[in-house]
């Protein structure tokens, strides 16, 4: 009996760990990628995004502002795919735009990028190379329920 009850309150304290995140992770800028590199690495990503999410003619792209060479490379490249992006927190009253978060960190010489909605969450590393930047990696798609 008590080692039940034991068993019991161990498993309630560690349920009580686990938190489920609704929201999404915060943008994150710490890698110096600049110019035509975080062109292309935001052209790529993009592309990969809209392949996942769907049309972008019906769709609207919701991100933070942010003035880092990467940020405004995503928004121009996601434009050109077709999506409308907010980046001033305004939404119409008809409008349910999809939640965009996105990161790029250097790590042993390579760049890992990453864009998260609540859905899907792609990432894929990338090499800099003198005619500027290469994939490194398979692009790593993560869906959520």
């Amino acid at each position: 009996m008590w080692k039940r009850l034991v068993v019991f309150i161990a498993v309630a304290f560690l349920t009580g760990c686990q938190t489920a995140e609704d929201r999404l992770a915060p943008n994150s800028n710490a890698a110096p990628v600049s110019g035509p590199a975080a062109s292309a690495i935001a052209s790529d990503m993009a592309s990969r995004l809209a392949e996942q999410i769907g049309p972008a003619n019906s769709t609207t792209i919701k991100m933070e502002k942010d003035t880092s060479d990467f940020a405004m490379a995503l928004q121009a490249a996601l434009k050109d795919v077709g999506y409308t992006v907010l980046t001033d927190g305004k939404v119409g009253k008809d409008v349910n735009p999809v939640e965009l978060a996105y990161s790029i960190h250097s790590a042993g010489g390579q760049v890992l990028a990453r864009l998260s909605t609540p859905s899907i969450a792609l990432g894929r590393a990338y090499t800099a190379t003198a005619a500027g930047v290469t994939p490194a990696s398979p692009l790593s798609i993560m869906q959520r329920n």
